[in-house]
């Protein structure tokens, strides 16, 4: 029985291969004779105006994938250097909390690719917060901040953690007070401002400043852009294929980030039950932003575990299999009830076959790079 099954796997995946084959035929382009992968590794080495074309749906704004694009503030810019510095310092400093235990890297930990590895993040006294610290690589890119979009600049965004009861449990105020008193931040901040201002606005713009540079480093599907023609295994390609194509991923994951900047049910709301999280709506009181939630970048998504706002999965394979039955997950209210949550029709089945799955978790490698190790700086006194 198990070697008949094993066939019928085997004789569906060359099915699906040959199927597959005759959809790679874009016009005007003469592919050479080769194995399925071959024809992938041939199609995909081309420019990507050429590639095959994504299924999207009709209605979706989309941008192609690409090579990671470069953040216009470098951490090596001579008019820049001082400024970048000074964020990098507040950034590790716990002096910016209340209990002098907490700094931004508490929950945003380099080695960990800028998170925490939590599935909620721990805050003041222990205290755990409602959501999953996100990374901060590429957060130069994004237009609204926090799962919920609530800030539209890292200079506001900083003033979140700092002033939030159960995160950094501080406020600016104290934080000026606390910043003016050491003799080493004077000078830091005369060399980033040419003045030794500290204020608000010159913390916060250090602190952004520094996080601009943080960016993801190239990946293998970087390099296979650049022209590095076998950077990617065959179940990469494969699954790069398929991200672009059957399992829609592109729907939400597009660009050379990944992510369409935009908000989405998943049918991850738990309304009315305990772990209930409306998402947008907490921003923007509308009811079709019940349970929306920002789309993450899929840069470096195989070391960001644990995934979506709740930290719900820690195993890429569990997860996988969710979006294949397409999040049967429950969390509607009552009939009749204008806040209930409605899934984004764009969470569907998929009907993916194992190897299909594991060749998707196989590009999610691809576009996943080694972490950029960055040691404490010293603190001024």
């Amino acid at each position: 029985m198990r070697k008949l099954i094993a066939i019928a796997a085997i004789s569906f995946f060359v099915v699906a291969c040959s199927v597959s084959m005759s959809r790679l035929q874009p016009k005007g382009i003469n592919i050479p004779a080769g194995t399925y992968e071959d024809t992938l590794r041939f199609l995909y080495s081309l420019p990507s105006d050429q590639w095959p074309a994504p299924f999207i749906d009709s209605t979706i704004a989309w941008k192609e994938l690409g090579i990671i694009p470069e953040s216009p503030l470098k951490p090596y810019m001579d008019s820049l250097k001082h400024l970048i510095q000074l964020g990098k310092i507040l950034f590790f400093d716990r002096r910016l909390s209340g209990s002098n235990q907490i700094s931004c890297a508490s929950c945003h930990i380099p080695d960990l690719s800028w998170t925490d590895g939590r599935s909620k993040s721990l805050g003041h006294d222990h205290q755990m917060n409602k959501r999953n610290s996100p990374t901060l690589l590429n957060v130069w890119y994004y237009k609204q901040l926090f799962w919920d979009g609530r800030s539209r600049s890292l200079e506001d965004q900083a003033f979140g953690p700092i002033n939030s009861e159960t995160e950094m449990h501080s406020d600016m105020a104290e934080v000026m007070m606390k910043l003016r008193r050491i003799p080493g931040y004077k000078l830091l901040f005369d060399s980033a401002y040419g003045r030794p201002e500290i204020s608000p606005e010159t913390v916060t713009g250090a602190l952004a400043a520094f996080q601009r540079t943080l960016v993801s480093r190239k990946s293998d599907f970087d390099d296979f852009l650049s022209g590095e023609k076998n950077a990617m295994s065959d179940a990469a390609l494969r699954g790069l294929h398929l991200f672009r194509t059957k399992a829609g991923c592109m729907n939400c994951h597009n660009g050379p980030l990944f992510t369409d900047n935009d908000f989405h049910n998943i049918g991850l709301t738990y309304y009315q039950q305990e772990h209930e999280d409306l998402g947008r709506y907490a921003v923007t009181h509308r009811a079709e932003d019940v349970g929306r939630f920002k789309t993450p970048s899929l840069r470096d998504v195989i070391r960001t575990r644990p995934w979506m706002h709740n930290g719900l999965f820690d195993n890429i394979n569990e997860l996988m299999n969710m979006y294949n039955a397409g999040m049967p997950l429950p969390g509607s209210g009552a009939v009749g009830d204008t806040l209930s949550p409605k899934k984004d029709r764009l969470i569907r089945r998929l009907g993916l076959a194992k190897q299909e799955r594991d060749d998707i978790i196989a590009f999610l490698n691809a576009i996943t790079a080694e972490p950029l190790r960055m040691r404490m700086p010293e603190m001024p006194e």
